[in-house]
């Protein structure tokens, strides 16, 4: 059996500092975050698939030639930023959006009353475009580059609370239709992840209060005016990677916004 290297030691941090996959990464990171790196680039280059259990710890510090610990210290920074879920008893996975408890990791918007979820969805249209200059910017793509831009509404209790307009790289989302979109039972993250292979792993929220428009305030059954939280959220995958630009106005007459600090 391959002798575990220390963590601490010389020795221990050149294989993986000078290893070619890791790229330009800096000599004096530590080595856990140099393992954390490795790992990522493994998850983004589909070698585990969302919901994959990966090899275990002894098999990791086999394969980069560190200590058990570093390795165990990598992956407790990856679950920590919701890329692998440990389960007792059975390993560690890929994490996925299919999972019960991450569905609504993304959906701040919490009930008065009544557990959150069970929003139903009414996609209004889907169709491709030229990016405009802003959702450009924001995709990291070039203005007229092709989008494609959704559009929903999502109900609860028969009340329309939220209407979303969503811009998505049109590279990597062919063949995404409001048809696919309808039929498709899951959250929509998980459908991204299932048959386009994008991942979000990450978000930045923009908030603000403004009244509803004319076309807004029909839409959620509102009078013009009414006031609303816009909520723009542009979210990443790995290699902090641009990949849906989402502008919501929430309704929240029976609704709030909750967050949690850390």
């Amino acid at each position: 059996m391959p002798r575990m290297a220390s963590s601490t030691s010389a020795s221990s941090a050149r294989p993986a500092a000078t290893d070619p996959a890791f790229g330009a990464a800096p000599a004096f990171s530590p080595l856990y975050r140099q393992i954390k790196a490795l790992l990522t680039r493994s998850l983004q280059g589909g070698e585990w698939r969302p919901g994959e259990a990966i090899p275990s710890e002894v098999e990791l510090a086999a394969r980069f030639k560190v200590s058990q610990g570093t390795v165990r210290k990598a992956i407790d920074a990856l679950a920590d930023e919701n890329l692998l879920v440990r389960r007792q008893g059975k390993g560690t996975f890929v994490a996925t959006h299919a999972e019960e408890h991450v569905q609504f990791r993304f959906l701040r918007l919490i009930p008065d009353e009544g557990e959150v979820g069970g929003m139903a969805r009414r996609f209004i249209d889907c169709r491709r475009q030229r990016a405009s200059s802003d959702v450009a910017r924001a995709l990291a793509l070039k203005a007229g580059d092709a989008v494609v831009q959704v559009r929903r509404v999502l109900s609860f209790r028969g009340k329309p609370v939220v209407l979303d307009d969503i811009w998505l790289p049109g590279q990597a989302f062919k063949g995404l239709t409001a048809d696919r979109l309808a039929e498709y039972k899951g959250p929509m993250y998980g459908l991204f992840e299932s048959e386009f292979g994008v991942r979000m792993i990450r978000a930045e929220e923009k908030l603000r209060a403004l009244a509803a428009d004319a076309e807004a305030a029909e839409l959620l059954e509102l009078p013009a005016g009414a006031p609303l939280l816009s909520v723009e959220r542009l979210s990443f995958t790995y290699g902090d990677r641009p990949v849906e630009l989402r502008r919501g106005l929430y309704d929240t007459t029976t609704h709030h916004y909750r967050n949690e600090l850390n």
